[in-house]
């Protein structure tokens, strides 16, 4: 049963004709269109089943034979693939930065399949051309705000690029990070540059051992990524402990000395805008300033947080941005647009020129192909989505968001603070903390304790993730109060408009609840006893 026949009628039908109004795609895509909210259902996951019983679903390894009726494989993705997604739209849904989507984007998803675009080049894409180009150019602005005559000049310039479209953050920073490689190992004298004559012969024309990149420990995972893929090696990502959360501009400077005296060259500052883990801002503004004093590419990862500059009341947390050389954004997290839509501007506009590619049958000289300038090659029309978005909630729309966000995490974590079972280990500098059970008889500097609290913890979300109602998610942090050694924590992120203050009440009520169940929690309560005993005796 649903199996067509392999006929070129059968191919062409599915190219052309959709299917009934009656049939189960119409009633999952009306399904969709009436009720979003409920679609998988007011919990985080529909049906609780382990990975591995799903993966019996997915065994076949061979393409299938035969083809399929489309009705009937739409069957197939409800039961097996639909079913058990997880409802990024639920409210208790706050471990992750992906969030809930506006509806507008269901029709415009649909439109954008439906157009198939290809950005790579104007023939593929005609008006998505420029549309891009002026996204690009809004995010600039957000971040640079240049002159009028400035975006008039290079807006639509098929010889200069404000910035690159990409797949998500990590691309972003890898172009950045590719730009400054280029721009650092540029061509000088005999030597035609590293992009035609590669890093070893780069590095020896100019007298470098070899080249690094600086972050905070808090960087995010992509500049790994990123100095493995431009040649440079994981061991030239150069990381700085931070207690604080935040990059000292002192201990920056003096690895970025330490480290070219010994013959080596810093290609970038890395400063981050909205760690991924407890959301905290970088000082951008002092960064910017040892990035100068080490003549080095100053580049910001503002990947989560760059939206705050929608903010009038909250954007001076991203003070200094405007002096990078470039900076990472993306709009499929608090711009609110789907998963694919990551952007890097550069405050130059010639930057773009260190990593310019030409071809005869695509991406010719004098064009305004994208392609030219972009990492990626073949990519769909998704700044579409964000050109809406834009224009449909406007800067002030997205301050409302932003601004609503922050606060809601600030009203959660003073009820973490409140609550005597419960400890706040970072306060919100954006939307993002962590916290963890933390009973009132717990002395937490013990070491065996601790041991025993994040034992705890541990349990505590793996039981609430199962549970399927709500979902936080965990991470290992040190922070200044209890030293170097790290703790398990919670990690919460508060961008979902749709969360209420009573969806977080009821998020720590179930922890508590799952927490003095667990072995853990009975363990602490006979150590925290027997030390009573100990003193009074």
């Amino acid at each position: 049963m649903g199996k067509a026949t392999a006929s070129l009628e059968h191919l062409f039908r599915v190219f052309t004709k959709p299917e009934g109004k009656d049939s189960k795609l119409a009633q999952i895509e009306e399904h969709l269109s009436d009720n979003l909210s409920d679609f998988l259902s007011q919990h985080v996951v529909t049906k609780a089943k382990s990975l591995e019983e799903i993966e019996q679903n997915f065994q076949d390894y061979k393409v299938p034979e035969s083809p399929e009726f489309v009705t009937k494989h739409a069957e197939v993705l409800l039961e097996k693939v639909v079913s058990h997604s997880v409802n990024t739209y639920a409210p208790t849904f706050i471990g992750h930065m992906t969030s809930a989507l506006p509806y507008f984007h269901l029709p415009l998803a649909k439109l954008l399949v439906g157009l198939n675009q290809n950005l790579v080049k104007i023939e593929t894409s005609k008006a998505f051309t420029p549309l891009e180009r002026q996204v690009i150019g809004m995010l600039h602005e957000l971040v640079y705000s240049q002159s009028e005559d400035f975006y008039k000049s290079h807006l639509h310039s098929a010889k200069q690029s404000l910035g690159a479209f990409c797949s998500g953050g990590t691309v972003a920073n890898i172009t950045a990070l590719w730009v400054a490689r280029n721009k650092a190992l540029a061509p000088n004298g005999k030597f035609r540059g590293v992009a035609q004559q590669g890093l070893a012969a780069g590095l020896k024309h100019y007298g470098y051992e070899s080249m690094g990149i600086l972050s905070s420990k808090r960087g995010h995972y992509s500049l790994s990524k990123a100095v493995d893929v431009l040649g440079l090696g994981r061991e030239q990502m150069l990381t700085i402990d931070c207690l604080t959360q935040r990059l000292s501009p002192e201990k920056a400077l003096a690895a970025g000395r330490e480290f070219e005296q010994r013959g080596n060259k810093l290609l970038a500052l890395v400063g981050i805008a909205g760690t991924t883990e407890t959301g905290h801002v970088d000082p951008l503004d002092e960064l910017a300033d040892v990035a100068k004093e080490l003549n080095c590419h100053f580049h910001v990862d503002a990947a989560w947080g760059g939206a705050t500059l929608f903010s009038q009341r909250y954007k001076d947390k991203l003070k200094g941005i405007q002096k990078a050389d470039s900076v990472t954004l993306d709009a499929h997290k608090q711009m609110y647009v789907p998963m694919g839509a990551g952007m890097v501007v550069f405050k130059n506009p010639e930057d773009s020129n260190a990593v310019r590619h030409h071809a005869q049958y695509i991406l010719r000289a004098g064009s305004k192909d994208l392609g030219a300038t972009t990492l990626e090659g073949s990519r769909n029309g998704m700044a579409m989505m964000v050109y809406a978005s834009f224009n449909i909630f406007g800067r002030q729309g997205y301050e409302l968001l932003i601004d609503q966000s922050i606060e809601k995490a600030h009203a959660f974590a003073q009820l973490i603070e409140e609550h005597e079972d419960f400890e706040l280990i970072t306060a919100p500098t954006l939307s993002l903390l962590t916290y963890r059970v933390k009973p009132s008889f717990v002395d937490a500097h013990c070491s065996k304790q601790s041991e025993l609290l994040d034992k705890l913890n541990v349990a505590v979300q793996k039981q609430q993730r199962e549970a399927g109602k709500s979902f936080v998610s965990r991470t290992r942090l040190a922070v200044e109060k209890y030293g170097l050694n790290p703790l398990t924590v919670f990690r919460v992120v508060l961008a979902n408009p749709l969360t209420t203050e009573q969806d977080l009440i009821n998020i720590l009520q179930e922890q508590l609840q799952i927490a003095k169940l667990t072995k853990s929690w009975k363990e602490l309560e006979d150590q925290a006893l027997a030390q009573l005993k100990r003193s009074v005796g």
